[in-house]
C-alpha cells in the first residue's frame, strides 16, 4: 500500500482556499495559523506544516528558505507551476524583511549568461538579492 496517499481532508480544503486566496503573496506557516485562529477555525500547528508541505510535494505551492534567520515561505501557485515555464527570482528587503516576488527578463538572461558562459545553473527558487525596498528606501 502506498503510505504517500493523500486524503482530501477538510483542513487541506480550507488551507487550499485560503492559499488560493492570497495567491500571488508569500506567506509563513505562522501566517496561516495566525489566520486560522482569528477566524475561529480549529487547525493545528502541526497540520499547517504537513499540509504545506504536502502541497509542496504535490507542486501546488512552491517554499522557500531565504536565510537560516527566517522562517521558510509558501506561494501558492495552483498546477499552472509558473505558466509558461517563467522564471522568478526574490529581493528581500534588509530593512523591513519583505520578500519581493518579481519575474524579470533581464534577471532571466543572466541566468542564461551563466550556464551558457561558466556553466553554472543558477537556482531562480533559491536565489535572492538583498537590498532596500521602495517603502523603506523612502523614510
Amino acid at each position: 500500500m502506498d503510505s504517500h496517499i493523500k486524503y482530501k481532508t477538510r483542513q487541506r480544503e480550507i488551507l487550499l482556499k485560503y492559499l488560493e486566496s492570497v495567491s500571488g503573496k508569500h506567506i509563513t506557516a505562522g501566517d496561516v495559523c495566525e489566520f486560522f485562529r482569528e477566524q475561529g477555525v480549529s487547525i493545528g500547528q502541526a497540520t499547517v506544516y504537513r499540509q504545506l508541505e504536502n502541497l509542496v510535494d504535490d507542486g501546488v505551492v512552491n517554499k522557500y528558505n531565504i536565510d537560516s534567520n527566517s522562517p521558510a515561505c509558501f506561494e501558492y501557485i495552483g498546477s499552472d507551476c509558473h505558466a509558461g515555464g517563467q522564471v522568478c527570482f526574490h529581493c528581500k528587503c534588509e530593512k523591513c524583511g519583505k520578500l519581493i516576488h518579481l519575474h524579470c527578463d533581464e534577471l532571466a538572461c543572466i541566468s542564461d549568461h551563466l550556464y551558457k558562459e561558466h556553466r553554472f545553473r543558477l537556482d531562480p527558487l533559491r536565489t535572492v538579492f538583498y537590498g532596500i525596498c521602495e517603502d523603506c528606501a523612502e523614510e
